[in-house]
């Protein structure tokens, strides 16, 4: 396959580039194109790491591959409103701002365009750990752990409903095997007896600190002559059909390419170029509670609750929940505490408050696919944004995939189903 690249850079090294986002979409951006010689400058108002990678779930592996869109996805639309605790939560409010992007959504879970969507999802996670190894040295080892994965069923009717989850990585060649409830509580013997069935996913893990993992990076970009600029992007400097300049609160700061990996406010930084790309704020909360006497090995997620339970450095992580309600809106409170209650629910005897409560942007498309590649309307500018639940799980091969593009390089992977223009 011959791949066409539209994003010209000053020179093939020492480009100036300015990254818009120190998330880890944003680091691992920096971090490949660093190593390519290129001198990196990355903005954003927080410190690396403090916003919506701060708190995800930590789940990496290759098995996340369903998209969140699934045919059958309408009848389950009115409890999205109706139900507060419902995994996914609209608040009404915000609806009339919503609806475009849910039309989209909707649409994205048809029959015909979910394989599709699977097989990239599978392209950009399959060497997650891999390339998280090249970018963390040393590091890696007490960061990374493939520990394997539990998908969890509490009858049998909620097994055979997944059934499209399974068929979809079993296509893909992703390795898994079905576990009894005693083969459940033999591998995992800190649950309760709540479950009837598991999936395991052996080539799957976790990271034990999502927030160490880009700090690290970070470090390993600022000792290599990166720097990084608390401000805010909120224009562009246009000569000639390509960016010249950021514009930011502390001034206008010159650049020869621009990377966009701004998390759920890139559309807004796009839209200042023309592009309208459908973009939500997938808000999404965590607690983290007090490891219990019997600590879980691997990543557990409860498909009934829509939850990823994770061992982490300081505590067992509760992650998940779903709820549109735009960037503006307040924390919700009472969807927080749900979290801690259903953990206590599959861990009889934990006791203890949690220790945080923590609550995130994470930038979703209609179609579960993030948005990579060169901008269709500026010469200069790459797009990195719109992962959604599984930014951890992309970002590293998403930094090597704009690094490959803006060399000019055959990419790792196929570019082509992240591409802007698809909407």
């Amino acid at each position: 396959m011959e791949y066409i690249f539209h994003c010209e850079v000053k020179e093939k090294a020492l480009a100036n580039i300015a990254i818009i986002g120190a998330g880890v979409i944003g680091v691992s951006c920096a971090a490949f194109l660093q190593r390519d010689g290129h001198n990196v400058t990355i903005y954003d108002p927080l410190p690396p790491g403090e916003g919506c990678s701060f708190g995800n779930a930590g789940s990496i592996g290759p098995g996340s591959v369903v998209p969140l869109s699934t045919p059958g996805i309408v009848r389950q639309a009115a409890s999205w409103i109706t139900d507060p605790d419902s995994p996914l939560w609209i608040d009404w409010r915000y609806l009339p701002r919503a609806v475009p992007w849910l039309a989209r959504f909707i649409t994205a879970g048809a029959s015909p365009r979910i394989n599709g969507i699977a097989k990239a999802l599978r392209l950009l996670h399959a060497d997650s750990f891999e390339n998280y190894r090249t970018l963390l040295g040393v590091d890696a080892k007490s960061l990374l752990h493939i520990s394997g994965q539990l998908y969890l069923y509490e009858s049998d009717a909620a097994f055979t409903k997944d059934a499209l989850g399974r068929e979809l990585r079993e296509a893909l060649g992703i390795r898994s095997e079905i576990l009894s409830a005693d083969e459940v509580r033999q591998l995992e013997p800190s649950l309760g007896p709540r479950f009837a069935k598991a999936m395991y996913l052996p080539d799957s893990g976790h990271c034990s600190n999502p927030h160490r993992l880009v700090t690290t990076i970070a470090e390993d970009i600022t000792r290599n002559g990166g720097r990084f600029v608390r401000a805010s992007v909120k224009d562009f400097e246009l000569e000639a059909g390509q960016v010249r300049a950021v514009v930011t609160d502390a001034g206008s700061m010159p650049c020869d390419t621009v990377v966009i990996a701004a998390g759920a406010w890139s559309h807004r930084l796009a839209g200042r170029l023309g592009l309208k790309i459908p973009l939500e704020s997938l808000r999404g909360y965590h607690v983290m509670l007090p490891m219990p006497e019997k600590a879980p090995k691997r990543p557990l997620y409860p498909l009934a609750a829509k939850i990823m339970m994770t061992p982490m450095e300081h505590g067992l992580r509760i992650a998940g929940t779903a709820e549109i309600a735009g960037l503006d809106a307040p924390m919700n409170e009472r969807r927080a505490a749900a979290l801690g209650k259903i953990a206590k629910r599959y861990f009889p005897g934990m006791t203890g408050e949690p220790i945080s409560v923590w609550m995130g942007h994470r930038p979703a498309t209609p179609d579960s696919l993030p948005v990579i590649g060169a901008s269709p309307r500026h010469k200069n500018v790459m797009l990195a944004f719109g992962h959604g639940q599984t930014g951890l799980i992309g970002g590293s091969t998403t930094g090597l995939l704009v690094s490959d593009l803006v060399a000019g390089r055959k990419p790792t992977i196929d570019p082509h189903p992240y591409r802007a223009n698809r909407f």
